[in-house]
């Protein structure tokens, strides 16, 4: 299996997780000039921004360490995006979350990051 197919049938696996966890999804593969956010949806009431990563061993790290600074601040650009373009209202609390793969045990590490600023 290739790996973008392999990539998509996992966030379909972590989608279906964190629809059995209360979690309302709005997008899937949010894409504009910025970049690109995996899932977005609604936790209680924060808008989450998810980044879904998975590895099949740990020879190249685990999947949580693959989010690191450069792509926490591209998210944040494609959040910032998502926001205007949807009319967020700045008060609309929000969360960087990642849920990790790592072989067959998913990991939801809810702040994964915080907002970085350009």
């Amino acid at each position: 299996m290739n790996t973008r197919k392999q990539g998509a049938q996992k966030e379909e696996q972590v989608c279906a997780y964190l629809l059995s966890r209360g979690v309302r999804i709005k997008e899937q593969n949010f894409r504009c000039r910025q970049g690109e956010i995996d899932l977005i949806g609604y936790d209680g009431e924060y808008l989450v921004f998810f980044e879904v990563k998975y590895r099949s061993s740990k020879s190249k790290g685990s999947a949580a360490e693959a989010v690191g600074y450069a792509k926490q601040k591209r998210i944040c650009r494609v959040a910032d995006y998502y926001r205007v373009l949807h009319h967020c209202m700045e008060n609309t609390p929000i969360r960087f979350d990642v849920v990790a793969i790592d072989g067959d045990k998913v990991t939801w590490l809810k702040n994964a990051f915080y907002y970085l600023t350009r």
